[in-house]
């Protein structure tokens, strides 16, 4: 959501996937109309993409459902158990961007 305007290639990158994968899957997502693309002003061969209005709601309403779920399976745990889930999480997400 904050990345704003992305090269399919760094979006491959970020998601561990081929170009042409991406390609397929941000085709996908255009002919829904959830993203759109834009010629790159730094790079006239390569696009950027972003979300359209639609696609930026359609993902915050996934985000939140998905929040809510978690919120819901983890109502009976104690404090410290979802603390300690929160700092894994967070130690698996930093090493698997680098």
């Amino acid at each position: 959501e904050a990345a704003g305007r992305q090269r399919a290639t760094e979006l491959a990158a970020y998601f561990g996937v081929g170009k042409a994968t991406m390609s397929r899957q941000l085709r996908s997502l255009e002919d829904l109309g959830l993203v759109a693309r834009e010629p790159d002003p730094a790079d006239g061969r390569a696009w950027l993409v972003h979300l359209t209005d639609d696609g930026l709601a359609r993902f915050r309403s996934v985000r939140d459902a998905r929040r809510g779920r978690y919120v819901r399976k983890l109502a009976d745990w104690d404090r410290a158990e979802v603390a300690e889930l929160a700092r894994l999480l967070h130690q698996l997400n930093a090493r698997a961007e680098s």
